[in-house]
């Protein structure tokens, strides 16, 4: 099949992530894939780095000669390379595959929603997501907002994404070699929070739930932050550490390869995101390495845990009380054979099985009239 993906962010979001994890899996099982992205930038970067075949296409031009020369682009890249799917996962311009679509109707469009903001229900997006063949969306959250909106429950799916088993997996020997070097003992209970250093992460409520949990007397309790500086830099969130009294009880690692080895070094992953999470790439990666995880109730996380597992967003004495908790060895056993149960349908098999059983029925409405 020739799939042509539009991935057009700046940076390597979870988006890009999960276009890019599409089309590698794609690309792998012999199909002819393109990637659309944003010339000069890190998406691109990440696309050369996964060796994807790029298209560079200026999809974020707002000015009127920029789209000009973008349906240009748009017009010789589909007679040229001749798509049969063609799957948006951005909304920027899709007015334009929407209008391809119905004058050519010789492949199937998909649009494709991993972004924290709700789909806008006016009839103007509603009208845009009625001449896609099928919609995708990555949680359970946006799918009811697709319903909502109207559009048809048979042309909506919903697939969270996918881990690759192969690299995230339960590694005991990664674990005992990473603590010695991050200087954790078994008597050592470490939390660990994977993600770049932004408010949205939720790094200072965790900081501040330890700090009570440290006040309790469970001074045995260790934070590892497998993150670098972002939106915030790593000196204010050294700051908050060390305003805490916590200096010697959480490790900042900066940038870390290979990441799946410092994940099997964690007792108890904490994902504590104040909201975004639509895609949630950590979450997976965590499960897949067996290590048991609590998770706050934004995006997609509610569809990945039990319930026992959810903490609201931003509650710092929740956190700490669910922390506690998990202390016990029976409970965390608990949450990692709910977790492991969950597994076999967030691999990246299964995404990439449900991902062309939508694109096949997808291409069924190529030859119908609309």
């Amino acid at each position: 099949m020739r799939i042509l993906h539009i991935a057009n962010v700046r940076w390597f979001n979870a988006t890009v992530w999960y276009a890019m994890e599409l089309a590698r899996l794609q690309q792998a099982a012999g199909h002819q894939v393109r990637v659309a992205v944003l010339p000069g930038t890190l998406a691109e970067a990440a696309g050369k780095k996964r060796g994807l075949s790029l298209v560079r296409l200026d999809h974020n031009t707002r000015t009127p000669w920029g789209t000009a020369r973008l349906a240009r682009a748009i017009g010789e890249l589909t007679s040229r390379f001749c798509p049969q799917v063609v799957n948006c996962h951005r909304g920027e311009h899709f007015w334009m595959w929407a209008a391809l679509r119905r004058l050519r109707r010789d492949f199937a469009l998909i649009r494709t929603r991993g972004d924290q903001r709700p789909p806008k229900n006016d009839p103007i997006n509603r009208w845009l997501h009625l001449q896609a063949d099928a919609v995708i969306s990555t949680n359970s959250a946006t799918t009811r907002r697709f319903l909502a909106m109207g559009l048809p429950r048979e042309r909506i799916f919903c697939i969270l994404g996918g881990v690759d088993t192969e690299t995230f997996f339960p590694n005991p020997e990664a674990r005992k070699r990473v603590r010695a070097e991050l200087g954790f003992t078994e008597d050592h209970l470490v939390l660990g929070l994977l993600g770049r250093l932004d408010t949205v992460k939720g790094q200072r409520e965790i900081i501040e739930a330890l700090r009570i949990l440290h006040h309790r007397g469970h001074r045995h309790l260790r934070l590892l932050l497998l993150g670098f500086s972002s939106a915030l830099a790593e000196a204010t969130v050294q700051d908050w550490i060390r305003a805490a009294g916590l200096d010697a009880a959480v490790t900042i690692t900066g940038r870390v390869e290979p990441v799946a080895e410092y994940l099997n070094a964690v007792d108890l992953a904490v994902v504590p995101s104040l909201w975004s999470e639509a895609i949630a790439r950590a979450a997976l990666e965590w499960m897949a390495c067996g290590v048991p995880t609590l998770a706050s109730t934004v995006g997609v996380l509610p569809d990945l845990f039990a319930p026992e597992a959810l903490v609201p967003p931003g509650d710092v004495a929740a956190w700490a009380q669910r922390i506690e908790k998990a202390m016990d060895a029976d409970f965390r056993l608990r949450l990692r054979d709910l977790q492991d149960q969950r597994l076999p349908e967030l691999t990246s098999e299964t995404f990439l099985a449900a991902t062309m059983e939508v694109y096949a029925r997808a291409l069924t409405r190529v030859e119908r009239p609309r």
